[in-house]
C-alpha cells in the first residue's frame, strides 16, 4: 500500500504544485478566505468527497466515505489563511494581493490536505473507517479552530492529525514531537493610572509613563527569579500608548503584550502573579492600575500513541534518517490545540527548507519561501499514517 500511495502522490505532483501556486498567488486574510474556500470545495467535490461549506464562517469540511467496519473517524486539519505582510520574494507566482502574503506556509498546508484527500479517495475501499478533512480559516488570529468546533466540525471524531511547515528542516524530512509542541498564547493588557501635571514639577504628579517602565522591568526581572526556569515563560510587551504632550506628565498608559507558556500549571497561576507584581509597583508610587488577562489558545500537547504512529509511518515511508524527533518545543502558538481539548491528536513539522540555500527565511518573513518538493513528503506521510490508523498495532 505504501508503494501505491507514493505512486499516486507522484502522479499528482504537478497538479499539487499548480494548486499551491494558485493559492499562494491569491492569499486571503483570516476570516476572509472566501475564494480559497470555494477553490478547496471544488477540488474536494471533484475527488468525490462529501463537502460542507461555511463551517466556522469560511471553513470547509470534506468527508471521505467508505465501507470500513471501524466506526472511528479520523480528522485531518489544515489551515487556509494568510498574513498582512507585503511579499518580497520576487516569485513568478507571488501574491497578487497588496499587503497580504502566505508567509506562514498555509498554502502548503492546504495543498497537503487536498493532496491527501485526492490520494485517499483513490484507495477509499482500503481504509478501515471514515476520514474528515477540516480546512480551517483564521488560524493566524487563533479563532478559526473555535469557530469550527462550535459548528460541529469534530462531532464523532476519534482523533485528529495536523501539519505545519518548518523552514529549519530540509525538504524531504519531517519532525515529530512527543508532548508539548507549541506554547499557550495569552493576551495581556495593563492600564497604569496616575495623575497629570507639569513636566517641570514631577513631584506634584504621578507619572504613569515612568511607573509603566518600572512595571515592565519588574515583570521581566521577576520571571528570572520567581518562575521555574525549566518551565519557561515569555512575556513580551509589544505596544505602549500614553501621554498627551512633551511637557505634560502622562496620567494614563496602556501596555499590550503576549504571554507564552508550556505547562498548564504554570499558565494557571500567571494572571495572579502578574497582578501582584503590577499592584506592588503601582502602590509603591501612588498609581492605580487594571490588569486584563485574556486566555488565548492552549499549548499543543501531542498524543503519544498518535505521534508514534506518525513517526513509524514516516520512517517506513522515508527512512529513519529523514525523521527527526524534535528535542524542544516552540513558543509559537497554534490553535490546533483547541481540537486537542476534545480529541487526541498530533501535529508534525514538515521540512520545507531549500538544501542548496545558505538562508532559509523564517516564518512570517516577507521573503519566506518553500521547497515545493516537500508537498509530496507531506501528502505521503499524512496519507500513509491515515491508512495505518485503523490497522492493528
Amino acid at each position: 500500500m505504501l508503494t501505491h500511495i507514493k505512486d499516486l502522490a507522484t502522479k499528482l505532483a504537478p497538479r499539487l504544485i499548480e494548486i499551491r501556486r494558485h493559492i499562494h498567488s491569491h492569499p486571503e486574510l483570516s476570516g476572509q478566505e472566501y475564494q480559497t474556500a470555494a477553490f478547496v470545495a471544488g477540488v474536494l467535490s471533484s475527488s468525490g468527497l462529501h463537502v460542507q461549506e461555511g463551517i466556522g464562517k469560511t471553513g470547509v469540511i470534506g468527508e471521505l466515505q467508505n465501507t470500513g467496519k471501524d466506526d472511528r473517524v479520523l480528522a485531518i486539519r489544515t489551515d487556509m489563511d494568510a498574513l498582512p505582510i507585503q511579499e518580497r520574494t520576487g516569485l513568478e507566482y507571488a501574491s497578487r494581493a497588496e499587503g497580504v502574503m502566505h508567509a506562514c506556509g498555509h498554502d502548503v498546508h492546504t495543498t497537503v490536505g487536498l493532496g491527501t484527500a485526492m490520494v485517499l479517495s483513490q484507495i477509499a475501499e482500503e481504509l478501515g473507517g471514515k476520514v474528515r478533512f477540516l480546512f480551517q480559516p483564521a488560524e493566524e488570529i487563533a479563532q478559526g479552530a473555535s469557530w469550527m468546533v462550535k459548528d460541529g466540525a469534530i462531532e464523532n471524531i476519534s482523533a485528529v492529525l495536523g501539519v505545519h511547515v518548518f523552514p529549519s528542516i530540509p525538504a524531504g524530512s519531517i519532525g515529530v514531537r512527543y508532548g508539548a509542541l507549541t506554547a499557550a498564547a495569552d493576551d495581556l493588557e495593563i492600564l497604569i493610572i496616575g495623575e497629570s501635571g507639569h513636566g517641570a514639577r514631577p513631584h506634584e504628579a504621578v507619572d504613569a509613563i515612568w511607573i509603566a517602565s518600572q512595571v515592565i522591568t519588574a515583570l521581566q526581572q521577576a520571571i528570572s527569579r520567581t518562575q521555574n526556569p525549566l518551565r519557561p515563560v515569555v512575556l513580551s510587551i509589544g505596544k505602549i500608548s500614553g501621554g498627551r504632550a512633551p511637557n505634560v506628565i502622562a496620567d494614563k498608559v496602556q501596555l499590550l503584550g503576549t504571554v507564552r507558556s508550556l505547562h498548564p500549571e504554570t499558565r494557571a497561576q500567571l494572571p495572579n502573579w502578574i497582578d501582584n507584581i503590577v499592584a506592588n509597583v503601582c502602590h509603591a508610587y501612588g498609581a492605580k492600575y487594571q490588569v486584563n488577562y485574556r486566555q488565548g489558545v492552549p499549548s499543543v500537547q501531542n498524543d503519544y500513541t498518535l505521534t508514534q504512529l506518525l513517526q513509524s509511518s514516516a520512517e517506513e515511508a522515508w527512512s529513519s534518517d529523514r525523521v527527526q524527533v524534535l528535542p524542544e518545543p516552540s513558543l509559537g502558538a497554534e490553535d490546533f490545540s483547541v481540537y486537542l481539548e476534545h480529541v487526541p491528536g498530533s501535529m508534525f513539522r514538515l521540512g520545507v527548507g531549500h538544501k542548496d540555500r545558505i538562508i532559509n527565511y523564517p516564518l512570517h518573513h516577507p521573503e519566506f519561501d518553500v521547497d515545493e518538493s516537500a508537498i509530496i513528503t507531506g501528502v505521503v506521510t499524512m496519507a500513509y499514517t491515515a491508512y495505518r490508523y485503523w490497522l492493528p498495532r
